[in-house]
């Protein structure tokens, strides 16, 4: 102890070596945090949506992977607050702990000193989050959608394989379609029989003696479809020589879900500029969050600040539950905001910004407090 405040005396002395002191504990922490933050989002929503991909699109375990690979720069900017509050807390929260904290403000060191190098890192980051999120976000989405757009109408036919089957089901489990492929060579299929229940109320019964699949959907050639009701009444024959089909998922809702993330700041703004698009609402918050979810980082950077330095009489660490409780309160607002925005509750701009400004104003409230209290 005497010999840590030996070297906290000779850092007083020596200002820039203080936030280079403070500044290590920090980036150590952030890394930690982000790959902490980043592994638990990855590996909770992003295998559930890889296996979901697999069992009910057939997509290849090998490009299902990729694709979860490409929206992890997405991720990243959504974990760089919680890594900058988490590192903010913990090295503050731990510097109090052993009354360095105090003994800074004995030599007339200010809270507003202390937490200098950390709103600096914290505005850097936030830049970075920016930046992130307007270059490489962008392009890895698109990629990431034209490569699930191409796994979906190819629908992962193997090549050589005989007598094989795959299935595609409803959200609720109920089967959709059912496929039966004779076998595949050099990309055609022979003897291929399609049940489709997609439809309520009828099944479709497709078979044809060769067939391909296509961006446009699956071509078939000689071939019959019936169609007949769920008591197995039928309805309709229809013969053909050749004819297309476009099975599973809308391409253009697919499309349309990614919009936002696929396009910066001002190729979004002109694009609703021109676009007369049902999801105007929601592309619009998508807008403005571009610019909130990176002022984020520097907003739980002030309420966290005065939360982790603790009074003396407490003697324990509570900086990651601070850290927990934060980031909960702080998506828990996001989520009601965005969702009030999107039924139109609330103006575009204030539901992406809510939560920036609900925290900020008890971060502030907080600082103001802690910065004239003595610890």
């Amino acid at each position: 102890m005497k010999k840590r405040l030996k070297i906290l005396l000779y850092l007083f002395k020596h200002m820039k070596k203080l936030d280079k002191y403070i500044l290590k504990q920090v980036i150590e922490m952030f890394i930690m945090g982000v790959l902490v933050f980043t592994s638990i989002i990855f590996a909770s929503d992003t295998f559930i949506t890889l296996i979901k991909q697999i069992s009910m699109y057939g997509i290849p375990f090998k490009i299902a992977f990729l694709i979860i690979i490409l929206h992890l720069p997405s991720v990243f900017v959504m974990t760089i607050p919680m890594g900058v509050l988490l590192a903010t807390v913990m090295t503050l929260n731990g510097l109090s702990l052993s009354s360095e904290i105090t003994v800074m403000r004995a030599c007339g060191i200010g809270i507003n000193r202390i937490a200098k190098p950390i709103f600096i890192f914290a505005i850097i980051m936030a830049c970075l989050s920016f930046l992130v999120n307007e270059t490489i976000v962008p392009v890895m989405t698109k990629q990431s959608t034209d490569l699930a757009l191409y796994a979906f109408s190819k629908k992962n036919i193997p090549e050589g394989k005989e007598n094989f089957t795959f299935k595609e089901v409803k959200d609720d489990g109920m089967l959709k379609r059912l496929f039966y492929v004779a076998d595949c060579k050099e990309g055609i299929l022979h003897n291929i029989t399609v049940l489709d229940a997609s439809k309520n109320g009828t099944i479709q019964i497709l078979q044809a003696r060769e067939g391909e699949t296509a961006e446009e959907g699956w071509k078939f050639k000689k071939g019959a479809i019936y169609t007949v009701t769920n008591n197995g009444k039928a309805l309709d024959t229809t013969l053909f020589d050749d004819t297309t089909v476009k099975f599973g998922m809308d391409l253009s809702d697919e499309m349309n879900r990614n919009l936002a993330n696929e396009h910066n700041f001002i190729q979004l703004l002109k694009f609703l500029a021109k676009s007369d698009t049902p999801d105007r609402r929601e592309l619009s918050i998508s807008l403005f969050d571009k610019i909130a979810l990176p002022l984020t980082t520097v907003v739980l950077v002030l309420i966290g600040v005065p939360l982790a330095i603790t009074p003396p009489r407490v003697r324990y660490n509570r900086g990651f539950l601070f850290s927990i409780l934060i980031i909960f309160a702080y998506y828990l607002i996001r989520a009601l905001s965005i969702s009030f925005g999107e039924a139109g509750s609330l103006p575009v701009a204030l539901a992406a910004f809510m939560p920036d400004i609900i925290l900020t104003i008890i971060g502030v409230g907080l600082y103001y407090r802690k910065v004239y209290t003595i610890c």
